[in-house]
């Protein structure tokens, strides 16, 4: 016979999907004007194309609130059994596979280009008759410092491994260790221990944060090293960047369990989010060493 607590709780119908698929339509509507805004042709303004990114960033931050709150009230209103608990990781657990797909389909571009296209450009096996041509003095070399194409303006250096790049990668693998430390104070009902570990694992964070922001200006500003330079820099800014974003929503993460663990929401038996957050953040740290290792040193 099954009991209450073996039940699966089927919330209510909810309109937070409609909201999230509204925000999502202006935001790339904003995002497809942003792109031609600087293009001839194209009758948009700048300050329309941010206006409508604006209130679409807005209303997935309004859904996101407003559904994790209804999540939240619903778990500590006691509706949810072990299988719903159960779901949860499961959810968790794929959607933390998907990103490492993201990613693993970047770091698979980049094999791509410095196993394989680099060197056939070089003149490694059947050498293209184009080449000579084309580009009669290139040099496959990685990091590519000397594009070929003249359209493409080659950057003056690339960023060491054991400057800014290094501090960070002590910071994200300190962070790692801060919220091991806050699962470890939050399971043994440490509380005081688990407040200070969260927030010196949020400063840890927006201080990556804000080293990858100065590397970014000094790379525009000092090295040449753009979006625009060739293949090097497109693959370093597509990497570096979007990793830079998981950072930004792990920290948003970390910001709102520590909140939360102010509050007194988590007890040592139920406290899935603070889990989550955590799996999340360490994945934020592996994706990291790969990107020190493949992008930084190699």
């Amino acid at each position: 016979m099954t009991t209450k607590h073996e039940r699966y709780y089927v919330p209510a119908q909810s309109y937070w999907p409609i909201v999230g698929a509204v925000g999502l339509f202006f935001i790339a509507i904003g995002l497809a004007n942003l792109i031609h805004v600087f293009q001839p042709g194209y009758d948009t303004s700048l300050t329309k194309s941010i206006l409508l990114l604006g209130v679409g960033v807005s209303v997935i931050i309004f859904m996101v609130s407003g559904w994790f709150n209804h999540v939240i009230k619903e778990n500590m209103a006691g509706l949810y059994s072990a299988q719903m608990d159960r779901s949860f990781r499961q959810g968790m657990i794929w959607f933390i596979f998907s990103e490492v797909m993201f990613f693993a389909a970047f770091f698979g571009a980049l094999f791509y280009i410095r196993m394989f296209a680099l060197p056939w450009l070089g003149g490694e096996g059947s050498k293209p008759l184009t080449l000579d041509l084309l580009w009669p003095n290139f040099v496959a070399e990685w990091p590519l410092l000397n594009n070929p194409d003249p359209k493409y303006a080659s950057p003056n250096e690339v960023i060491p491994w054991h400057g800014i790049p290094l501090l960070n990668t002590t910071l994200l693998l300190t962070s790692g260790a801060t919220i091991t430390w806050a699962h470890w104070a939050l399971k043994v009902g440490k509380r005081l221990q688990l407040n200070l570990a969260m927030f010196c694992t949020i400063a840890l964070g927006l201080t990556f944060l804000g080293f990858q922001i100065y590397e970014y200006s000094h790379a525009y500003m000092d090295l040449g090293l753009t979006l625009d330079s060739g293949i090097y820099g497109s693959t370093f800014f597509m990497l570096t960047g979007f990793h830079g974003l998981h950072v930004t929503l792990g920290s948003i993460m970390l910001i709102v369990i520590l909140v939360r663990c102010l509050r007194g929401s988590f007890t040592a038996e139920n406290h899935f989010a603070f889990e989550a957050t955590a799996w999340y953040w360490h994945f934020v740290d592996v994706v990291w060493l790969g990107l020190f290792i493949f992008v930084y040193i190699l």
